[in-house]
This record gives structure tokens, C-alpha cells and sequence, in this order.
């Protein structure tokens, strides 16, 4: 099975990124590409949903499985293929634009071709909504297609480390499904021990866990729940005392919060709600 839209190349891109083709190759084992350097002057992304596939680097063969994908940069030799026997859902995306080689160099994704989605739906999500416009309008929209296009490379470049760095563990599904419950309880008194016996593992696992999938702790987490439970609070509930708003929030100590709300938003609560409230 095959979706796929090829689009019009813009001579002159008034966006920082634009698709030239975007689609999804599903059961078919004979998917194969080779092109030599030099014969393909944009960006892509082959992203594998689910099977395997295989890519050809630097003389090695590496295998691409689900949650994996390799980045090429323009002009770079491309050798990749499905799998005969488990062939690859392979989602992909062809992108442009004139910044886009600082944009990457910049994040240090020259470093490695071959990388791993510690959220790999959200990059799915976010390239069926590229290609459902791309089938549904064409370039009818094209500032859309940026945007959408832009969407799908912040995923990636949020989400994606190095395969080298070891595969992603399955486990880290179980931490994204407590991600909406640690939300809504932040307010509460953190407990770590709590948390990892929810997941039925030790408090060490549960913080490697959580690392792996969010590039974040656990606290670092819960600190960015609550002090955004307070930013809203701060302009809804005006006539609220600070004080009382940090408590509300998880800080019993106001000095606490004061200091935490000023290392992220650099300006203390009373400065924010002054200039945010109106």
C-alpha cells in the first residue's frame, strides 16, 4: 500500500520549511533506494511505524525498527530498503527551506543519520495531519503546509536521540500513561517512591524510565506542572494573595516558588501578573 503527494517546488520560499513529497509505504518488501551524493538536494525523513528495514552507512548495514528513522541532509548518499520478511511501515517526509541546515547543524542532528523517537506516536500524529492536507488540498494552502510541515520537524527534533544511544525501552509507554495523572496531581506532595510502585518498579528504574522518555526528572516534570497551574492562576484568580497561589500550586514556601518562577519565566509573580494581566 502506498499514500503519497508529490508537490511543486517553490523557486522562491517565502516559509523556513516546505514539503516537496510526503507519504507512507506499508507491505511492501520491495521498497529499495539508492541515490548518490549530489542527486538530491533536500532533507527527508523516513520514519519506520512498524516492520523493519535496513540502512547502508559508512560501509556498515543498520536495522530500522519500530520508533526509529534516518535523517539525510541534502546531497547526501541515500541507500536504504524494507525488510522481505517483515516488511516496513515506513512513514517519510522530502522538506526544504533556507534555514533548515543551520536549524539542524545547530541541534547537532549533522552528528548521526540514524536516530530513535522516545514518543513515537506524536511524530505520527503529526505527519498524518501533513499528508491528510497534502491529499486533501494540494498547495490550495500553502502557509498550512509550512505549518505543518514545521509541526512534524519539532516533533522529531524534540523527541529524537541518537540510535546509537541505546534502543528506547518499551517501558517508557507505561511513563507516558502516568504523564496525564502526574499532571493532575502536581499540586500534592511529590512522592517518588509512590510514583515507581505505580509502575511496579524501583525508584531508580522509574527515574531512568522517566529520563529516557521526557529528557527531564521526575521533580523537573512536577516543577513545570505546577509553577504553569500557577501562571494561569496568577491572571484567573486576581484578587488570590501570591502566597496563597503557591500553596494552591504545591509551594508552602513562598520564597521557594518565588525563586523557581523566576529561574523559568525570569520575573517574579507579582511582576508577571502585573504585566500579563490586563
Amino acid at each position: 500500500m502506498k499514500r503519497q503527494i508529490h508537490l511543486l517546488t517553490l523557486p522562491q520560499m517565502p516559509f523556513l520549511c516546505f514539503p516537496e513529497s510526503v507519504g507512507i509505504y506499508r507491505d511492501e518488501p520491495d521498497h529499495r533506494v539508492f541515490r548518490k551524493a549530489g542527486a538530491l538536494n533536500n532533507f527527508n525523513i523516513h520514519y519506520v511505524a512498524s516492520g523493519k528495514g535496513y540502512v547502508e552507512a559508512d560501509n556498515q548495514v543498520y536495522e530500522l525498527g519500530p520508533g526509529e528513522a534516518v535523517l539525510y541532509f541534502p546531497m547526501q548518499t541515500q541507500c536504504y530498503y524494507s525488510s522481505e520478511e517483515d516488511p516496513w511501515d515506513v512513514r517519510w517526509v522530502h522538506f526544504y527551506g533556507s534555514g533548515l541546515q543551520n536549524y539542524f547543524v545547530e541541534r547537532e542532528f549533522h552528528k548521526s543519520q540514524l536516530w530513535s523517537l522516545r514518543q513515537p506516536a506524536a511524530f505520527e500524529r503529526a505527519h498524518e495531519a501533513l499528508l491528510g492536507e497534502a491529499e486533501t488540498h494540494r498547495m490550495l494552502d500553502l502557509p498550512h503546509l509550512s505549518t505543518l510541515t514545521y509541526a512534524l520537524l519539532a516533533v522529531f527534533v524534540d523527541q529524537a536521540t541518537p540510535l546509537s544511544g541505546g534502543r528506547p525501552n518499551t517501558s517508557g509507554n507505561r511513563i507516558l500513561e502516568l504523564l496525564p495523572m502526574m499532571q493532575q496531581e502536581a499540586a500534592q506532595p511529590f512522592v517518588l517512591e509512590e510514583w515507581a510502585e505505580r509502575l511496579g518498579v524501583s525508584t531508580h528504574y522509574f527515574c531512568k524510565l522517566f529520563r529516557n522518555v521526557m529528557e527531564m526528572t521526575p521533580m523537573e516534570f512536577i516543577t513545570r506542572c505546577r509553577l504553569q497551574m500557577a501562571k494561569q492562576w496568577l491572571l484567573e484568580r486576581r484578587e488570590m494573595a501570591i502566597g496563597q497561589i503557591a500553596i494552591d500550586a504545591g509551594y508552602p514556601s513562598v520564597s521557594y516558588f518565588n525563586k523557581r518562577f523566576m529561574e523559568h519565566e525570569g520575573m517574579t509573580p507579582s511582576r508577571y501578573r502585573e504585566l500579563y494581566g490586563g
